[in-house]
């Protein structure tokens, strides 16, 4: 019962860090296209992936989509489809694949595995939705796939990748510390190469990020 409480206490405070992520993610003045934006929340919910299974971030993700979609959105269900969709695509696939091989090569694996299904998903789904909710004639999206849509998903996805390589062994130190998880929910312990190469992809994702946007 004790362990079942810990359980729901940590996906409550996960899915409220993602949602406050989320909203910190719409102060970035980055997006393409006037409505494609660099959410960063699928990080935070590949995390709680990492710590709880693939379901367990399914969960979070249609919460914080639900919360999005009533308080700050404005692309309502078609809105609430496509962030669901997305960040299952990336973090449930991640979890998965983690949770089958709980080493650091395993999670870069999910990572990838997450990053480029998420990228495949989000063409087809762009090129079906996209016309629908944004008004946008199919023709045009279409011509958009290649050139827009794909280098956003993949920038996107490397973004969120990065920032859970970085950020995934400090909460789960903070979390065994606070006695909320076991010990050998992490992974092995971090070495410094793993530590630098986050910081430069995330680096080169962000500066990819301005590029496509036009801001440099």
């Amino acid at each position: 019962m004790r362990t079942n409480t810990k359980k729901w206490t940590m996906l409550a405070m996960l899915s409220a860090a993602a949602y406050a992520v989320m909203l910190l993610s719409k102060q970035i003045p980055i997006n393409v296209l006037g409505f494609l934006t660099f959410d960063l929340k699928d990080a935070v919910i590949c995390i709680a992936g990492f710590l709880f299974g693939a379901v367990p971030a399914a969960v979070i993700s249609v919460i914080v989509s639900i919360l999005e979609m009533v308080t700050v959105s404005a692309t309502g269900l078609w809105g609430l489809l496509m962030n669901v969709l997305s960040t299952c695509a990336f973090a449930c696939t991640a979890a998965f694949i983690y949770h089958r091989q709980r080493t650091m090569k395993g999670a870069v694996l999910g990572l990838l595995s997450g990053a480029l299904l998420m990228t495949a998903t989000m063409l087809l789904w762009n090129f079906l939705i996209t016309p629908i909710y944004m008004g946008y004639p199919r023709q045009a999206v279409a011509e958009l796939l290649l050139p827009i849509f794909l280098p956003f998903n993949l920038i996107k996805a490397g973004i969120n990748a990065a920032l859970t390589m970085l950020l995934y062994k400090p909460i789960v130190t903070a979390l065994r510390k606070a006695n909320l998880i076991a010990p050998s929910d992490s992974v092995s312990s971090r070495k410094y190469g793993t530590l630098a190469v986050s910081i430069v992809l995330l680096i080169t994702f962000a500066l990819l990020a301005l590029v496509l946007a036009g801001v440099i």
